[in-house]
């Protein structure tokens, strides 16, 4: 099982929706407001920040529980569907999940995503 978390611009979350819907195996998803910092560059190619250059932009984050066979599909339909080509795209990370319980039924592990 994986855990898949990925932080994209908001304007972007339409477009990610939509593609992850038309999914085969689209498990469902949580999505989060959150700010940011990316990976900002100053002069001589280092950023140092201070409390005047500090500032924070809006995300969504999407949170995805879902089984090994259907994780790169859904990496990869999230990567597509929120690319502008622009800095500040976001990221997506991918971990292994140890347990998931499914508190209504309370099924295990692939029963329960």
């Amino acid at each position: 099982m994986k855990y898949i978390t990925a932080i994209i611009q908001p304007h972007m979350l339409h477009s990610v929706i939509k593609e992850l819907h038309e999914c085969k195996h689209y498990p469902g998803m949580t999505v989060s407001n959150c700010d940011g910092d990316g990976r900002g560059r100053g002069p001589d190619g280092h950023y140092t920040a201070t409390m005047d250059s500090l500032f924070l932009k809006p995300r969504k984050r999407i949170e995805i529980y879902c089984s090994d066979d259907v994780c790169e599909d859904l990496v990869e339909t999230i990567r597509a569907a929120s690319h502008t080509g622009n800095s500040g795209d976001g990221v997506i990370a991918v971990m292994d999940l140890s347990r998931a319980l499914r508190i209504h039924t309370g099924q295990e592990q692939d029963k329960a995503l």
